[in-house]
């Protein structure tokens, strides 16, 4: 399977726009219930004006919502960030932590936004399961699991080392844009033949 992905997409990254592990941080946190797409719409005008934590705390929780009123949860994301802000500051010394256990301490960072820093921003082989991945790892039968921490432990197991560090991303995007929840595209999947899926669609 991994080979294929990889034929296909051989330096797979996260849609979302940053340049900074910080930056990368506060997108995640934004992505929640929200698009790549919106999110990297209102990033591109917030981070021209705060890109670090201390320019993010200085907008303050008010200012912040301005930049991103147009995200789902943006009173709750704009307080989250604030915190995460001030604590990167008296913590961390205005850096983003590299250690799990740091950054799921941080308000609005879970399990699965600490795996994509931890991959992303850093080059750990962590999987983050979101909705894509989980729907692919159950579907195709790679890594069936009934919760995304079942369906982690899982591809953690399975996925050959080698490409573990760009799976999360491999996943995500045959997730979005080919086995799509509704309506998967069978026809046009390159592993259409290893696939456990029973109910496949070729139109």
């Amino acid at each position: 399977m991994f080979s294929r992905l990889q034929a296909q997409n051989p330096n797979p990254t996260t849609e979302l726009e940053y340049a900074s592990p910080f930056e990368l941080l506060i997108a995640v946190i934004l992505s929640a219930q929200a698009t790549d797409k919106s999110v990297n719409k209102a990033t591109t005008r917030l981070f021209k004006r705060a890109n670090t934590p201390r320019k993010m705390l200085n907008l303050g929780e008010t200012g912040l919502r301005d930049y991103i009123r147009t995200i789902g949860l943006f009173n709750t994301k704009a307080q989250n960030i604030i915190k995460t802000c001030d604590i990167l500051l008296h913590e961390h010394r205005g850096q983003v932590p590299r250690e799990r256990q740091a950054l799921e301490a941080l308000p609005g960072v879970g399990r699965k936004t600490a795996n994509v820093i931890l991959n992303t921003a850093f080059g750990e082989p962590t999987i983050a399961v979101d909705t894509h991945i989980f729907r692919v790892a159950n579907r195709t039968g790679l890594a069936p699991g009934k919760t995304p921490l079942a369906v982690e432990d899982k591809l953690l197991q399975v996925v050959p080392e080698q490409f573990r560090r760009d799976a999360h991303h491999w996943l995500i995007l045959h997730g979005r844009y080919t086995c799509i929840a509704r309506k998967p595209r069978c026809g046009s999947c390159v592993l259409e033949d290893l696939c456990q899926f029973k109910e496949k669609i070729y139109d």
